[in-house]
């Protein structure tokens, strides 16, 4: 066991039981960063690419006139 790994353990025992649940907490968060996949990554963007709305404007200032109409009537 190493020094620094020792150490965490001796702090942790410093912590009251109603404490503990948090600093799991954060223990697993930092567990999840490290061991995050590719393949996790690779399905939250298609999931976020399924969510993102498409668009089919062709005329940007056309858009963009109609929206200025529709808001300050000019």
């Amino acid at each position: 066991m190493t020094a620094l790994r020792r150490s965490a353990i001796l702090e942790l025992e410093k912590i009251p039981e109603d404490k503990l649940s948090f600093v799991i907490q954060i223990m697993q968060g930092v567990n999840g960063l490290y061991n995050d996949t590719d393949k996790e990554r690779e399905e939250a963007f298609e999931r976020l690419e399924q969510l993102r709305k498409k668009g089919t404007v062709t005329d940007d200032k056309a858009e963009l006139a109609s929206y200025r109409e529709e808001k300050y009537g000019r």
